[in-house]
């Protein structure tokens, strides 16, 4: 009897633990796939600084080639500035072999000059003559009287006084007492007016002054420029100075002592002083109790104004006319001499 065949069935169930079966390993294939790779976003933040550092390097490599060249050429300069060197220092030693094997040189030289000396005075006399007005060409040198308008800082000091409307002490007081317009066309402050003028204008371009005017206190004649040197070159200053002396009315006592205290207000001091007046001062720094002044107290507050002088400044004086004051030209002239400077009384055409 044939043996009967059983019926193999899957069930459900099975079929469902297969599928799951499958499924996690497809799962597992997914994951674990070979030659993945990590996809990185990069920071931004990051990147801009790489950028700049590299920036950095690139202009710091183009400065150090610039610094190596700059040290080339430096290298270069030194060697042909010592080469240059040797080359002066040959030609000195030179020199001084050629002056030391012929000592006559400087003879020859000192004849050279001696006798360029006489041509320029030569030239001078024919161009000039006998004319009190002219001076010298280059503006340094008044023709007849000597008085040197050189300097690198100048000071002029006017005297402001009363004394200076009139040649007497009697037409003195009485212009005193007239009215500022009368005083200004006084004919002796005029003269004196006209000096200053003639001053200014023969100052050396390369120059500075200042000016101020004096009587019992010392005042700048440009207010707003105490202490300052102006510039000689410049018109404009020059023309001011002029207008700012001409409004002034001569008025009050004469103050030296207070005139010279001035010097103090420059830094650097002047080596050329002008005193233009007419006599000896009538006080010191203060006024004086009494009315009348003689002239011993007058040599004495001269005496005490030129302490306040420092040492190595030329003092040139130009000393107007006025009676009672004999021992004036006297002291002035010794002034002069004691600090190299000149004394004149002009005329009364001059300049």
């Amino acid at each position: 009897m044939p043996k009967k065949r059983r019926n193999i069935a899957f069930s459900l169930s099975f079929l469902d633990i297969m599928a799951c079966g499958f499924g996690a390993v497809t799962l597992l294939f997914l994951i674990l796939r070979h030659n993945a790779t990590e996809v990185i976003t990069p920071d931004e933040s990051l990147a801009a600084e790489v950028d700049l550092l590299q920036m950095d390097i690139r202009q710091a490599t183009e400065e150090r080639v610039e610094l190596l060249n700059s040290l080339e050429k430096i290298k270069s300069d030194l060697v042909e500035a010592q080469g240059l060197s040797a080359r002066v220092i040959t030609a000195l030693e030179e020199q001084e072999n050629s002056i030391q094997e012929d000592p006559n040189d400087l003879d020859k030289l000192r004849q050279q000059v001696e006798q360029l000396e006489q041509e320029t005075a030569q030239m001078e006399e024919i161009e000039f003559g006998d004319s009190v007005r002219q001076f010298s060409g280059d503006g340094v040198r008044q023709y007849l009287t000597g008085l040197k308008l050189g300097g690198e800082r100048v000071l002029i000091l006017v005297d402001g006084s009363a004394s200076m409307l009139a040649d007497t002490v009697v037409n003195a007081l009485r212009r005193r007492n007239m009215d500022d317009s009368q005083k200004k066309q006084s004919p002796k402050w005029q003269w004196t007016l006209r000096t200053v003028e003639w001053l200014l204008a023969q100052l050396p371009p390369s120059s500075r002054y200042q000016l101020y005017i004096f009587n019992a206190q010392a005042t700048v004649a440009t207010p707003g420029s105490e202490g300052v040197w102006l510039d000689a070159a410049d018109s404009l200053a020059l023309e001011t100075s002029m207008q700012d002396i001409w409004s002034y009315t001569p008025n009050s006592g004469t103050s030296l002592v207070n005139a010279f205290n001035v010097i103090a207000d420059f830094d650097n001091q002047p080596d050329n002083i002008f005193i233009l007046t007419d006599g000896l001062p009538t006080m010191s720094e203060t006024a004086p109790k009494d009315y009348m002044v003689t002239g011993s107290q007058r040599r004495k507050h001269f005496n005490v104004a030129l302490t306040k002088i420092p040492l190595g400044i030329s003092v040139n004086t130009i000393l107007f006319p006025m009676e009672g004051d004999p021992e004036a030209a006297a002291l002035y002239w010794q002034l002069a001499l004691d600090t190299q400077g000149a004394f004149i009384a002009p005329s009364r055409d001059w300049p």
